[in-house]
């Protein structure tokens, strides 16, 4: 044996104090992006029956919730809205006083220094549960810009910090910033859902948002799963347009993608933790089939080492104070 030649890997692995020392990719609060669902009308604070710990909260219940959550070091939240009337167009969305613009301006009174995020979207407000103007049963694209815009300067005078839209319509980018610009917030930045996939892990969100299609998928928007080259072309696109940061949704299949974003666009890269990957560990963590601490932190970890510098996750909340408590 003393003539065996071999590297000592293990000499940076022999304490916890050593595998600090020595770690390459770090998981912190300030990383965390904590999406919250506001509803119409008082006194609600309601679990969704799908994600444990996910509520409906109403605005009376708002700012208790976004006290909480600045207190444990997060830094910014992103706001969807659950809209008790909607119609074709998703006129809500864009409504001066619609939910998401109420909420906005609640946060921004009462817990200032709170990075507010908007998703801008049509899907919860529209009848039909799709993201964009349907005619003839085809979601148009055109014309599903213009309504878009809207809904980004609506949220802008509202006060959101940075505008979200998550549609997957072609142009949405380009549209939005000009709108943006036009309004006179030049300086609202958009974090645009680059590269959106068709996917099965959105299940429990459409439980939350209520935004469900009411007919036929969401497949002739979003993209396919075995689609890569494609995603860089989205990508492309939308920095093209003018976007200042670059999502990826769904966080975990896709960290491939991920890396490939980082490697290529100089912008910040946002992994969306979504509604599914979260209750699936819920539900196996109950279950006592895993540790929820241990396996969250690696999930979270793994999508920071692929690329992500910030990270949309609804376990936001239990990561701040797990790391807390490290």
């Amino acid at each position: 044996m003393k003539d065996l030649q071999f590297q000592r890997h293990r000499r940076l692995r022999t304490t916890e104090s050593m595998r600090a020392l020595v770690r390459e990719t770090h998981l912190q609060t300030q990383d965390l992006i904590y999406p919250i669902f506001v509803v119409e009308g008082e006194g609600i604070k309601k679990e969704v029956q799908s994600m444990p710990g996910v509520y409906h909260l109403s605005l009376d219940y708002l700012t208790e919730e976004m006290k909480e959550v600045r207190g444990l070091g997060i830094r910014s939240v992103i706001v969807f809205g659950v809209p008790k009337e909607k119609d074709e167009v998703g006129s809500q969305a864009y409504c001066e006083t619609g939910i998401v613009q109420q909420a906005i301006r609640q946060i921004k009174q009462d817990v200032p220094d709170l990075t507010v995020v908007a998703d801008t979207c049509l899907c919860q407000y529209t009848d039909h549960g799709h993201c964009g103007v349907v005619r003839d049963g085809e979601i148009v694209n055109d014309e599903s810009l213009t309504l878009l815009a809207q809904t980004a300067v609506s949220q802008a005078k509202a006060g959101a910090d940075i505008i979200a839209p998550s549609n997957m319509m072609d142009g949405f980018v380009a549209a939005i910033r000009k709108g943006l610009d036009e309004a006179g917030f030049v300086n609202t930045p958009i974090m645009s859902y680059a590269v959106k996939f068709a996917s099965a892990f959105y299940g429990p969100f459409r439980d939350a948002a209520h935004s469900s299609p009411q007919f036929g998928d969401r497949r002739a928007y979003q993209m396919d799963p075995a689609n890569r080259l494609e995603a860089i072309r989205e990508a492309q696109s939308d920095e093209e347009e003018g976007a200042d940061f670059l999502i990826v949704k769904p966080g975990l299949s896709y960290m491939d993608i991920m890396r490939e974003l980082k490697d290529r666009f100089p912008l910040p890269i946002v992994a969306y933790n979504v509604s599914g990957e979260y209750s699936m560990i819920k539900a196996a963590a109950q279950n006592g089939w895993v540790n929820e601490e241990e396996i969250v932190l690696e999930k979270l970890t793994s999508m920071k080492r692929a690329g992500a510098d910030l990270i949309i996750t609804y376990f936001a909340k239990d990561v701040a104070k797990y790391l807390s408590q490290q």
